[in-house]
């Protein structure tokens, strides 16, 4: 079965997170990705760990199946030789150095594109290559703490809060996989490729979205509401008589219904709660009273109720329990594969679901130059099939 996005040559020089997340969902898609490291590897996620397995990291794991591996030593004169060979036969050339780093290796996009007019050249750094910050390192807890995600994450006791992944790096990659589909789109029509230039910190600001908005209309600093919702009460964590649960009521049709299942209607009929921009500027006195009623069942018998009246909840689950979540088993979330040298993996799937050309794991995360005898060894070949 083909791929959707088959014939593509992706030509990645990109490391750690951002830039391989963006190129596994593309060659999960079906293109052709090759990823290029100086000899002996130098992503630098092969050594971050534990854990590993048989020497193999999780982390590198996570983000570079369906690729192949090629090492080049970019210092050379012969490395920079063998890129632009490759840039030739490539639809994408995607990178993550420091600004400026690729036209000191004689690779900037103006190079390249005289190469191949059709080459789309994505640049991720993080903060652009415009601008005052545009020599700044930009890592990923970095940019959480300059966007403001840190500022609205956690509450007034824990003070701010980094989210659990480098969620930056993940929104970037995702928007740099959209821009260069795009790019390729456009490419069809006008017969050229062109230059995405992409950063974490603008992809965080944009990740900001209802709560960057309410600030930009209101002119108030948003505050951090830990586990509550800016726009939408009740919309959060609730104690119950033996643990905690989610309830998220989007409508005033829902809080109602909530309303019977706890046994408050009056709620539901008081002026102080009767449409949700009510409920969201009397916060401080519902949520007491919704909290009181949860504390008077077990999590199970809520759970119950709320899905029997379609009122959206869910359960806290922690890591293992997502593994073993029907739903998701269903749903082919959780894969396995074999390594040359890890042996058999397990990976989490894609969540593109396309009906006639289907994500599939075609390669295993390859080891650092796994591929340089089939690559390098037949460079001026047309693209592969």
């Amino acid at each position: 079965m083909s791929g959707a996005l088959e014939n593509i040559r992706i030509l990645d020089l990109s490391r750690v997170l951002a830039g391989p997340y963006c190129t596994m969902i593309l060659g999960d898609l079906g293109a052709d990705v090759i990823k290029v490291e100086a000899p002996g590897g130098s992503d630098e996620t092969r050594k971050w760990g534990p854990p590993f397995q048989n020497g193999v990291s999780a982390y590198y794991l996570c983000a570079n199946r369906n690729k192949k591996s090629i090492t080049v030593d970019l210092k050379s004169e012969e490395g920079i030789a063998t890129i632009k060979e490759l840039v030739a036969t490539s639809d994408v050339v995607i990178n993550n150095f420091k600004a400026g780093t690729m036209e000191r290796f004689g690779l900037g996009y103006e190079t390249l594109a005289a190469i191949n007019p059709q080459i789309v050249y994505c640049s991720i750094t993080g903060f652009g290559e415009t601008g005052p910050y545009q020599d700044m390192p930009g890592y990923d807890f970095i940019i959480q703490a300059m966007s403001g995600l840190m500022s609205i994450t956690g509450d007034k006791e824990s003070g701010p809060q980094k989210l659990g992944v480098a969620i930056t790096d993940i929104i970037t990659g995702l928007y740099a996989c959209i821009g260069i589909q795009g790019a390729l789109l456009e490419r069809t029509q006008s017969g050229k490729g062109q230059k995405l230039d992409l950063s974490l910190y603008d992809s965080a600001v944009s990740a900001l979205v209802n709560v960057g908005s309410n600030y930009l209309m209101a002119g108030k600093i948003p505050e951090a509401l830990g586990n509550q919702h800016a726009n939408i009460v009740p919309y959060q964590t609730f104690n119950t008589m033996d643990g905690e649960m989610v309830i998220a009521v989007g409508n005033d049709r829902q809080f109602k219904k909530l309303c019977d299942v706890i046994n408050r209607p009056e709620l539901a009929a008081d002026n102080r709660f009767k449409t949700n921009p009510d409920r969201v500027e009397h916060r401080e006195e519902l949520v007491p009273l919704l909290q009181e009623a949860f504390l008077e069942k077990p999590t199970a018998y809520w759970q119950d109720q709320c899905k029997e009246n379609k009122i959206p909840c869910g359960p806290i689950q922690n890591i293992e329990e997502v593994t073993n979540d029907p739903q998701l088993q269903a749903r082919n979330m959780f894969i396995e594969s074999d390594h040359p040298t890890a042996g058999p993996i397990q990976m989490v799937g894609s969540p593109l679901k396309l009906s006639r050309t289907p994500p599939q794991v075609r390669h295993h995360p390859p080891n650092a130059g796994e591929h340089n005898d089939q690559i390098l060894g037949n460079i001026k070949t047309t693209k592969p099939n």
